[in-house]
């Protein structure tokens, strides 16, 4: 089986794709900058910086394939860390993956680089146009992909999500899972008539180690194959929860100019991407990754946002904040979304 590395492996999804990795019997190291407490004895941790070539290049030697996961996020709101991230350690692991002789490398990439698209589901024809910092770092990051492939020869397919739910994911999900527990009153912008695809961990693990079998570079946009509307999807999460909150519509422009500003201003946790896309429609095509990938997504997003809100309510007690920790495992502090709450 193929010696395997997993940049940003103590993640969320790094930690989901990891277990993939073990079942199917391969041997597996992480890079990150902190272990996981759940690292299994089995796969070897190395620690460092995405930025600093010489530990990617230690990290790499003896690797057949990469998955690499390391990012900063849209809560970060930091674009000199977007750039240093999302970009250079990009650049470095694609430097190190040429000089340690990696086959294959699997980059996780992110719907951000589409921002509000041109048509929905978006398909091959659709040509990404991102609209805030973190977007563009990710296309950045697939540019500087596109330039090793064609001037090394490096097999680099890159992988696209949607959001990404599933057991044990936060983030800013902690939030809503928090206030749907104690019957608050869930918002929407506008009618929440618009389209919004998740993907479930274990889906993208699944197409992701699909990708990694299939020789030759490539793109492939993932996410759910059963979805609705936001409304839909949150109504179905607040008649499981069956804790009284209700789904309420709120004016989408006034909303929208509120959310950038207390992201621009540090008074919410959420992103300039978050603000962007609430009230928006994103949805893929998976026409051509089902066929190519010979994959298809077990989860719908109903099913997979109840599973995190169950899973959440199970472990709520042992929940930290981000600090030293991914910030899709822990809990986010809620800023001036604790006032709004609390008049919700």
């Amino acid at each position: 089986m193929a010696r395997t590395l997993i940049t940003g492996g103590s993640g969320y999804f790094g930690c989901t794709l990891r277990d993939y990795l073990l079942e199917r019997g391969e041997d597996v190291r992480i890079f990150d900058l902190v272990d996981s407490d759940d690292r299994p004895k089995a796969v070897e941790f190395i620690g460092g910086d995405i930025r600093n070539d010489q530990a990617v290049q230690d990290a790499c030697q003896g690797i057949d394939v990469v998955y690499h996961n390391v990012a900063q996020v849209p809560l970060a709101k930091d674009r000199e860390l977007f750039q240093s991230v999302n970009i250079g350690g990009t650049e470095t692991l694609l430097r190190a993956a040429r000089h340690r002789g990696v086959t294959k490398i699997v980059h996780t990439s992110s719907s951000a680089v589409f921002g509000i698209p041109a048509k929905n589901p978006v398909d091959d024809s659709v040509e990404p146009r991102p609209l805030e910092a973190y977007g563009r770092a990710k296309l950045g990051a697939e540019q500087a992909i596109h330039r090793a492939v064609g001037e090394h020869g490096l097999d680099v397919t890159i992988i696209r999500p949607r959001t990404v739910l599933g057991h044990g994911r936060l983030g800013i999900f902690q939030i809503l899972f928090e206030w749907i527990e104690e019957g608050r009153r869930i918002p929407v912008l506008g009618a929440g008539d618009n389209v919004y695809q998740f993907v479930h961990a274990d889906d993208l693990a699944a197409a992701s180690i699909r990708a990694a079998e299939r020789p030759g570079p490539s793109i492939y946009n993932i996410g759910a194959a059963r979805y609705g509307t936001m409304r839909e999807t949150l109504e179905a999460l607040c008649e499981h929860a069956a804790s009284g909150s209700t789904v309420y519509s709120v004016p989408m422009r006034a909303a929208e100019a509120a959310m950038r500003f207390t992201s621009a201003t540090g008074l919410s946790p959420l992103g300039p991407y978050h603000a962007l896309m609430y009230g928006r429609s994103l949805s893929f095509d998976l026409t051509r990754p089902m066929a190519e990938l010979q994959w298809r997504p077990k989860h719908s997003n109903t099913e997979m946002i109840c599973e995190s809100y169950d899973w959440y309510r199970a472990n709520k007690d042992r929940i930290g904040y981000a600090s030293g920790q991914s910030p899709h495992r822990a809990a986010v502090r809620q800023g001036i979304l604790g006032v709004l709450k609390r008049l919700s």
